[in-house]
């Protein structure tokens, strides 16, 4: 039986960390992909002295170069991959209304939580393509909801981070448009939100841990939808639009 193959963009640490360990202990084989080569190794070390079959691929979603080479290793030493979790990205604490944030501050953040994963599923596609059931499972949040950022009663009405949100609203409408590009294909891309989550992109201000948060996304990356499971086919984002 081929074990399934799984890279976790962001893994050294929180939510990505723990999409890490989750799907190795569901079997499949981890590339944990981080920035920072000592950061990311050392992940992995953890990870791999508990029994788990992970791997560190130095992966920086900000350079077109970077995420070309990992893709290339990855050509080279699995010839596909089965599953893609764009997990890193960025808060940035300038972010704030958008009469006053600046727009070097949101071209930041955009670069980071849109753009990065962008090139990271263009560079990984003729990857995900070889894999019998290739998912991309893309880290969103209920901030990047044009429903509950426009619902005054919504929880979420008062934050306004117009790079943040923006950001995460571009994500969902990448995942929406891959499964319109990708539905002769084998390939399912999703959005899911892990919640407010102790990390320190939130300031440590969740009401979750990483371990119940990473929950969620790691049975989506693991899903594998029946032919005739329309309704999952068609909810590409599994939070309110």
């Amino acid at each position: 039986m081929t074990v399934s193959l799984a890279l976790v963009t962001g893994g050294n640490k929180g939510i990505g960390y723990e999409i890490a360990k989750q799907l190795a202990l569901a079997g499949t084989k981890v590339l944990l992909g981080a920035r920072n080569s000592a950061r990311g190794q050392a992940a992995a070390n953890t990870l791999m002295n508990e029994g788990l079959d992970v791997s560190f691929l130095q992966i920086d979603i900000c350079d077109g170069e970077n995420i070309a080479a990992a893709a290339e290793h990855i050509e080279n030493a699995y010839g596909r991959l089965d599953i893609l979790v764009n997990n890193a990205g960025i808060a940035d604490a300038r972010d704030g209304l958008p009469g006053s944030t600046s727009p070097d501050t949101v071209r930041h953040v955009l670069e980071t939580n849109f753009i990065g994963p962008l090139a990271v599923i263009q560079a990984m596609l003729p990857l995900l393509r070889k894999s019998s059931a290739g998912r991309i499972v893309n880290i969103s949040s209920s901030l990047g909801s044009l429903t509950l950022n426009n619902d005054k009663e919504s929880p979420f009405y008062n934050v306004k981070l117009i790079g943040y949100n923006t950001s995460k609203a571009a994500l969902n409408m990448l995942t929406i448009q891959l499964n319109a590009e990708l539905k002769d294909t084998a390939i399912t891309a999703v959005s899911v939100c892990p919640g407010l989550v102790n990390t320190d992109l939130s300031g440590h201000l969740g009401d979750r841990t990483p371990h119940e948060a990473a929950a969620f996304p790691v049975r989506l990356a693991l899903q594998t939808a029946p032919d005739n499971d329309a309704a999952f086919q068609n909810e590409a984002v599994v939070l309110p639009l």
